[in-house]
């Protein structure tokens, strides 16, 4: 408690001073000199804005320095009110007293913070890191400019719960939660920075790729945490209640979730499976997009994204079209007449099946005389392709037209199915004229 009287003691004197100070000429000087500041630079800031054309004059820079600039001018009014109010600021310490000039000091070291913190917090990316990381920054300087820190840190500690022998104190959330975001933020670049060097190795097949990627930001987040657990001094024998539940929760809620990441981690280490892999499993044909720590995203050539649970591919069935090599052998069944002649038949289907431009000339393709069907001869063509990912229904109906196509023009009937009935008993057969028949049709007419 003695932190929290300290930190009242301090706001009441500064209430006492600000409220001391109201009733001076000099503060609503000072008010005025700042609120001309800021006028002077929002109008020139607007100005400059109106005359530079920042895309064209970074047109050529680093993509970080043009980030850079950009965060300058937008930040160039204050820019320029911090050095209004610090001339100023000068100008009357120079002629008066430093305490009639006090509010101009604070202004401009607040205005400069701001500004120092906005043009390096701007280099992250995520927006609502960067304004996390830029509000706690700018508090933390504001209190310590105000001389308002250590009353505060010591109010915040001074307050806390035990739990575990670890005791938990606002100050020890606050600083937990800062230094945690900043090494998240860290270890996810970081990592984002790596995986994109290991993909771009030519020598490593994309399964390894993806594995080392994953390996490498799990250690960087694990490492990331353990400094901050370090720094803000938890002890980690304290945690040992934590770790329990956790190994409880994971026992019994979260078996599902531990399954499809530990599959995850053995797709990509035995390299079944890999992004780019025309793959079907159950009913879903299509090819791997990416694979991550949970699912397996299979991109259909209806343009559907399939998210398959990693253990399905553990546990099911998969077709791999690419596994080992992209070549895939398509079959096509057909029959003709009993009428044609095979020899030619064969002929003529190899020469069908050469003319589609996806079909491969080695290894060649092939017709075999399959059998004598119910009403026709029944062959097999058999042809490969080299690009499962382009589909295979396509390539399968471009043979079976050009098969149509070849056999029409030769003459040879693709036959339709037949059926003799033997009748086992009589039946009346009736056998109608064409005058008998336009008769009945017009008793037909009048009984309606």
């Amino acid at each position: 408690m003695d932190g929290v009287q300290r930190a009242a003691r301090t706001i009441n004197d500064l209430v006492s001073r600000a409220v001391h100070e109201l009733t001076s000429v000099w503060l609503l000087l000072e008010l005025g000199l700042i609120l001309v500041a800021a006028a002077i630079g929002t109008l020139a800031a607007t100005l400059v804005r109106r005359r530079i054309d920042l895309t064209a004059l970074t047109a050529g820079w680093p993509p970080l320095l043009r980030q850079f600039a950009s965060h300058v001018l937008a930040n160039l009014g204050t820019i320029i009110f911090v050095l209004v109010v610090a001339i100023i600021h000068a100008g009357m310490e120079a002629v008066t007293w430093p305490s009639r000039s006090y509010l101009l000091g604070v202004a401009a070291s607040l205005a400069t913070a701001w500004v120092i913190i906005a043009l390096v917090a701007g280099l992250i990316q995520n927006r609502f890191v960067y304004r996390v990381v830029a509000v706690s920054a700018w508090t933390i300087a504001a209190l310590s400019i105000l001389g308002l820190l250590q009353p505060a840190m010591n109010a915040l500690d001074a307050v806390g719960i035990f739990i575990g022998g670890l005791r938990v104190t606002p100050l020890l959330v606050v600083k937990t939660g800062v230094l945690l975001l900043l090494t998240l933020w860290a270890a996810n670049t970081a990592s984002d920075f790596l995986d994109r060097r290991v993909r771009s190795a030519a020598d490593l097949t994309p399964s390894i790729q993806v594995l080392i990627g994953k390996l490498i930001r799990l250690l960087l987040i694990t490492f990331a945490i353990l400094i901050v657990l370090s720094t803000v001094g938890i002890d980690f024998s304290a945690l040992a209640f934590f770790s329990g539940a956790v190994g409880v929760g994971l026992g019994f809620g979260l078996q599902k979730i531990v399954s499809n990441l530990v599959s995850g981690i053995i797709l990509l280490a035995d390299k079944s499976i890999k992004p780019g892999d025309v793959i079907t499993v159950g009913d879903s044909f299509g090819w791997v997009e990416s694979m991550g720590a949970r699912y397996t995203a299979v991109v259909t050539r209806d343009g559907r994204e399939f998210l398959i649970p990693n253990e399905d591919f553990v546990t099911q069935r998969v077709v791999n079209w690419s596994y080992s090599n992209n070549e895939v052998r398509i079959d096509v069944e057909f029959g003709v007449a009993y009428a044609s002649d095979p020899h030619k038949v064969i002929e003529l289907a190899l020469a069908a099946v050469k003319s589609v431009s996806r079909v491969l000339e080695t290894p060649p393709p092939v017709c075999h005389f399959k059998a004598f069907g119910d009403s026709s001869l029944d062959f097999i063509l058999r042809f490969w392709i080299r690009d499962p990912i382009e589909g295979l229904t396509n390539v399968r109906g471009k043979v079976l037209l050009a098969l149509w196509d070849i056999l029409k023009r030769e003459g040879i009937e693709i036959p339709f199915p037949q059926r003799d009935l033997n009748p086992r008993g009589p039946f009346k057969v009736v056998i109608e004229q064409e005058g008998d028949s336009k008769q009945r049709k017009a008793r037909n007419r009048n009984a309606k």
